[in-house]
């Protein structure tokens, strides 16, 4: 089997693995866990040679843990045989080399996602360590064949470099005893890597596909269920006494109504509510709390700054944005949202930066019994 046929089956097995829906925990969510991890592909280190006759398996194996579901750290280690050559003479040679790295997980699903599980999960890493490489035999013999070749001879039993990394991986729910992962690295290694100097970092890539298990998981309490209770009425059959009466307190059914008011305050020219997360999900909960509310998204832009036109524009796009934004990101009703546009004709506050803004308003009912 070729190497990219290969890893077209370990992309396919990953994705098929992740497909299975995953359900909540009953403990609660997960928020942290340690894992070890086997992992298994190839490499292939760049050099002035064709690259497709430069690759080779690999093979690692590393333990980490998450702190948060976000972050985490893992101590990684992986190996085998690296190729390089020399294109004139037609002539590869091989050695060994073993890599330790220190690797930060950032997990970009779960830090910008509220759902506790997901079939699949996108995760950034950096890290850095140490490489040895030795056993460079056949490049001796190469250079004492063709003593024409006045490559710089870097090492000769072995030798010791640096090792900085970038990589993505893709991996199946995390909140599963058992994972499947697909992760590719770049590697920068010292110049003295691959034997020979050339001036210039060496770069080794990697493809591998993992099987991980997930060990200590910690979960975060669940939210109290409600249970109905229970009054038992133990029976007397002493003909002298008779059961108590059970007193049934019967609840009212209470109108409570609420309004809402909230401000986002935008940078000149922008337009786009990033960073107010927080104020966007209090809306929806405000929304999903009262089912009948109606609320109003009304853009604004500073007299300060631009024409009546623009700033006419500028506040109709902070509108319907922040609208579309609700509607896409935190499930809020859109046919209860309206919008509206003010430009410069409205002011609503004496600072002029301050005028660049959305204010969202609203008013709604729900029923609570007491």
């Amino acid at each position: 089997m070729n190497t990219k046929r290969l890893l077209t089956t370990a992309a396919l097995s990953l994705l098929l693995v992740g497909a299975v829906s995953a359900q909540e925990d009953e403990r609660g969510q997960l928020k942290s866990w340690t894992f070890i991890e086997a992992q298994g592909g190839v490499q292939m280190t760049t050099t002035q040679y064709r690259k497709d006759k430069l690759i080779t398996p690999t093979g690692a194996f590393s333990i980490g843990h998450y702190f948060t579901p976000a972050f985490g750290l893992r101590l990684h280690a992986n190996g085998g045989k690296a190729k390089s050559g020399f294109e004139n003479y037609r002539r590869k040679y091989t050695w060994k080399y073993v890599t330790t790295d220190l690797d930060l997980l950032v997990n970009m699903t779960n830090l910008f996602s509220k759902k506790p599980n997901h079939a699949l999960n996108f995760i950034v890493l950096g890290g850095f360590g140490l490489t040895r490489a030795w056993d460079n035999d056949e490049l001796k013999g190469i250079l004492a064949e063709y003593p024409s070749i006045q490559t710089p001879f870097a090492w000769k039993s072995s030798r010791l470099v640096h090792n900085l990394r970038a990589g993505l991986r893709v991996e199946t729910d995390v909140t599963k005893p058992v994972g499947i992962s697909l992760e590719v690295n770049a590697n920068s290694l010292d110049d003295r890597f691959n034997s020979k100097r050339n001036n210039a970092d060496d770069w080794q890539w990697t493809a591998m596909l993992g099987v991980s298990v997930r060990l200590g998981k910690k979960y975060a309490k669940p939210a109290p269920v409600a249970l109905p209770v229970v009054q038992e009425i133990m029976e007397t059959k002493t003909e002298d006494v008779a059961p108590a009466p059970v007193i049934v307190e019967e609840k009212k059914p209470v109108v409570i109504k609420e309004k809402l008011h909230e401000e986002v305050f935008y940078n000149i020219r922008e337009s786009h509510p990033a960073g107010n997360e927080a104020k966007m999900n209090k809306i929806s909960d405000f929304m999903k709390r009262n089912p009948d509310s109606q609320v109003t998204v009304t853009g604004y832009a500073d007299k300060g700054t631009g024409t009546a036109k623009v700033n006419m524009e500028y506040s109709k796009k902070r509108a319907e944005t922040f609208k579309e934004e609700m509607v896409k990101k935190f499930d809020a009703d859109g046919n209860r949202i309206a919008t509206d546009a003010k430009g410069d004709t409205v002011q609503p506050f004496s600072e002029n930066d301050k005028n660049r803004c959305v204010i969202v308003d609203g008013e709604g009912s729900h029923t609570e019994y007491k």
